[in-house]
């Protein structure tokens, strides 16, 4: 994994040197060469909601370590937060202010050793309490908030962009490693394979929005005694050079910022071994960003793509592959949560196959249901989305991608859900209907159809049919009943049919009597339906059932449900014309 995001670094050209990263800065502080200030100016996109601002390809960086070395006061160079650039709001901070003088001081440092009259111009600017006062106004008219990013402009200079600076930072910044440990020396690199001196603390990646700390996170870090062994201290746990941890990093960066998708309470980033076009983005189909095209094509598209692979139309995305790694953050820790490898005709099946396994009829029958956004799927599990907790997520991304069984805990917590639903009397949710066929499927064993399969030898989707038609009688017999067969007996029924059904089987004859005396067809249309299904049963209801039996009881209810919606007889008619009815 992490040779490949090193490879994913070098293809695409990024920023990988030690003491530089991109950055996103949302000001830029624009002084005049006289020192006198112009402007302060919002960069990015000012009428976007939440504006970022503007990314710096190859800034400055200090890590965590770095920044506290010797016990000093330090600060980043030439770009930080308000407060510190501009004593925004500080007030009585101390420690705020020191960081000012430390921003400065570094300012001044690199201009006595690199020369660029506009380092001296901006230092002695910030060390002027009346253009210091001037800044925080402005930024004060554009609701700035103190933890807002910063820079400075001198005439026509952007510091952070200009390169005069760089021989000195690097100098600098190696004036502040801490030594490896000397057990160290000289070990294997993880990512490279080759002889190093391990890097001590590695540099860290933003997952403040899927649980990480807003300083940032480490994927390689030892902290903690129970996290070492052999005596090695730090990340000689696991050796990597200081040059590889910042390319790996420097992949991470980007993937997370631009090719990430957050996924309850986890982040999913993927890429390909050689770039694909939007259209052809098949994560992009399976999550259901497809642009311009309807959600409910995501399956049809999927389909064509990989037909046309097959027929060798597409023999550029033969042999690429495909790479996706699920993360969060715990803290100051980056959770890998999944890692997958595959190639991208594999992939395309596997996305197919997931879109096949979750096919279910419509709530209102005679066809099939649009097929869900993984989002749709991941949120049937719970009340919000927000409660699906980050492992559960990346199983079901993972089964997705891998054609792999579902996590035994989605078909418990969509099962739930769904007595939820019928008992609540609240419209059925095909994603999760799909969970549980999809797990029923994938466990094996099971011959699932998206309709209703007359057919089907398990006597627990036999019962959930027979509850289906018991409950319409019902309804049919009397309508004004607001508590209904399903809403009292759904949840026993499901777990224990035989003690239920017999007893609402012997209350269905005064219902089909009272349905009768009103219309005969429609009565003799109930009395087929209870018939043909007490055959399938041959009288053989179970005591209990299983969690997959009652996934099972909940599908045969879904889907005569759905059938009889298309297919029951509005009036009376006779017995032949009501069959003729149906589809």
């Amino acid at each position: 994994m992490l040779n490949l995001l090193l490879d994913y670094a070098q293809r695409n050209q990024l920023v990988t040197e030690p003491g530089f990263a991109p950055k996103t800065i949302k000001w830029l502080i624009w002084l005049g060469s006289d020192g006198e200030l112009l402007d302060v100016i919002e960069l990015g996109d000012p009428s976007q909601k939440n504006n970022p601002g503007q990314e710096f390809a190859r800034c400055p960086e200090l890590k965590q370590n770095e920044l506290i070395a010797g016990g000093r006061t330090r600060s980043q160079f030439l770009w930080e937060t308000c407060d510190v650039v501009a004593t925004y709001r500080v007030e009585t901070d101390a420690k705020k202010r020191q960081k000012h003088d430390a921003f400065v001081d570094l300012m001044r440092q690199a201009f006595q050793s690199c020369g660029g009259e506009e380092l001296r111009i901006a230092a002695d600017a910030l060390q002027n309490k009346d253009t210091l006062d001037q800044i925080c106004q402005m930024l004060e008219q554009h609701k700035a908030r103190p933890q807002d990013r910063a820079t400075l402009r001198v005439g026509d200079v952007i510091l952070v962009e200009d390169d005069r600076w760089h021989k000195w930072w690097r100098q600098y910044r190696a004036s502040l490693q801490a030594k490896a440990p000397a057990t160290s020396a000289q070990m294997v690199c993880f990512a490279t394979g080759q002889p190093t001196q391990p890097f001590a603390t590695h540099p860290k990646v933003n997952l403040a929005d899927v649980g990480g700390q807003s300083t940032g996170s480490v994927l390689i870090g030892f902290d903690k005694d129970a996290f070492t062994s052999y005596g090695l201290k730090q990340s000689a746990n696991c050796a990597v050079s200081e040059d590889a941890a910042y390319a790996y990093r420097a992949a991470l960066q980007d993937l997370l910022a631009n090719h990430s998708r957050v996924l309850a309470g986890a982040k999913i980033t993927y890429w390909f071994s050689r770039a694909v076009k939007p259209e052809d983005d098949l994560i992009a189909m399976l999550i259901g960003e497809t642009g311009a095209q309807q959600e409910a094509s995501a399956h049809a598209q999927v389909q064509r793509l990989l037909q046309a692979i097959e027929a060798g139309q597409r023999p550029e995305l033969m042999d690429n592959r495909f790479y996706a790694l699920t993360l969060s953050g715990s803290g100051g820790r980056v959770m890998v949560r999944d890692w997958t490898e595959t190639d991208f005709k594999t992939l395309a099946r596997n996305i197919k196959q997931w879109f096949d396994d979750l096919e279910i009829v419509h709530r209102e029958g005679g066809k099939l249901a649009e097929p869900p956004k993984f989002l749709a799927v991941v949120g049937a599990l719970a009340r919000e989305i927000k409660d699906v907790p980050p492992p559960l997520t990346a199983r079901l991304f993972h089964s997705a991608l891998t054609r792999t069984p579902l996590p035994g805990e989605a078909l418990a917590r969509a099962l739930q859900r769904v007595r939820v639903d019928i008992i609540e009397n609240n419209p059925f949710n095909h994603a999760r209907m799909g969970i549980l066929k999809a797990t029923l499927i994938r466990k094996g064993g099971y011959n699932m159809q998206p309709y209703l399969n007359p057919q089907h030898p398990s006597p627990a989707y036999h019962c959930g049919r027979l509850l289906a038609v018991l409950a319409s009688l019902q309804r049919t017999a009397l309508p004004s009943v607001e508590a209904g067969v399903v809403q009292r007996f759904y949840a026993a029924a499901s777990a224990t049919p035989a003690l239920v059904l017999g007893r609402i089987l012997r209350t269905a004859q005064f219902h089909l009597d009272k349905v009768r005396a009103d219309s005969p067809g429609l009565a003799a249309w109930y009395e087929n339906r209870i018939a043909e299904i007490m055959g399938a049963l041959k009288d053989n209801i179970p005591a209990t059932l299983s969690l997959e039996e009652q996934s099972l009881f909940a599908l045969g209810y879904y889907q005569q449900m759905a059938q009889d919606r298309a297919g029951k007889p509005e009036t009376d008619t006779n017995p032949s014309s009501q069959e003729e009815a149906e589809p």
